[in-house]
């Protein structure tokens, strides 16, 4: 039986390539969770399918602790036999703006999207995994988390949070064999950052040029593996050197 993995705001992005590296190279079965573009989420399934890879889709507004309940609890129903055994927390939204001006709903917005998200869905997984003594949690923060960025107050406070609690909660759960992490991208090349000037932004990495989200799902493939068993609590960049 194939282990599960759910991945949040997996229909496109960072989050569709993840769904992909997992059912291609690890052989799981991928929960693709989306709250709007049903589109999106369809065609990765396809895609996943297309090359014999098993997935669902599994549609839930991550922010809304009675949303992710209710379906999490009927997929359990329908699936008795089965648990989530990896948790990628993708989910995220960006309302950018100076802070002096920032509307309360752009910062609500963007927090409860990544820091009530990633505690909503976490938490109702993390008991299963301790008690089946395998998990792994991953969480995709930012370098907007590790180290401010202007106009981002609202998502650097919200991706600062989840770096925090990926240390804090890495020591208690690491005696029962689960794994919690961070991947913080930079500048990757995805729906967030299409509006950005690439020219001037290559001149602050290193590498160049931006990533693209099928590295950054190479790296939570790892960190997803059993391979990996022994790495917890840490934050990985993956930002061409920035």
């Amino acid at each position: 039986m194939k282990k599960i993995a759910l991945v949040t705001g997996g229909s496109r992005g960072i989050g569709k390539a993840i769904c992909i590296e997992l059912a291609k190279h690890l052989d799981l079965h991928i929960l693709i969770n989306y709250n709007s573009n049903e589109a999106a989420a369809k065609d990765t399934l396809a895609q996943i399918e297309a090359f014999g890879g098993s997935a669902e889709i599994l549609k839930c507004d991550v922010s809304n602790a009675e949303d992710v309940e209710k379906t999490l609890n009927i997929w359990q129903t329908n699936n008795p036999e089965q648990g989530i055994s990896i948790l990628i927390n993708n989910a995220g939204i960006t309302k950018d703006g100076l802070f002096m001006w920032m509307p309360e709903a752009d910062w609500s917005s963007v927090f409860n999207t990544s820091v009530n998200g990633f505690f909503n869905m976490t938490q109702k997984v993390i008991q299963p995994m301790m008690l089946q003594k395998f998990g792994r949690i991953i969480n995709i923060v930012s370098l907007s988390g590790l180290h401010g960025q202007a106009g981002q107050t609202n998502y650097s406070a919200a991706k600062g949070a989840i770096i925090s609690a990926t240390k804090a909660l890495s020591k208690e759960v690491a005696k029962k064999g689960v794994t919690v992490n961070a991947v913080a991208p930079g500048f990757i090349t995805s729906d967030m950052t299409k509006d950005l000037d690439q020219t001037q932004l290559k001149k602050q990495i290193p590498a160049n040029r931006f990533g693209e989200p099928e590295e950054v799902a190479h790296l939570v493939a790892f960190l997803a593996s059993e391979k990996a068993s022994y790495i917890t609590g840490e934050i990985i960049s993956i930002s061409g050197g920035i």
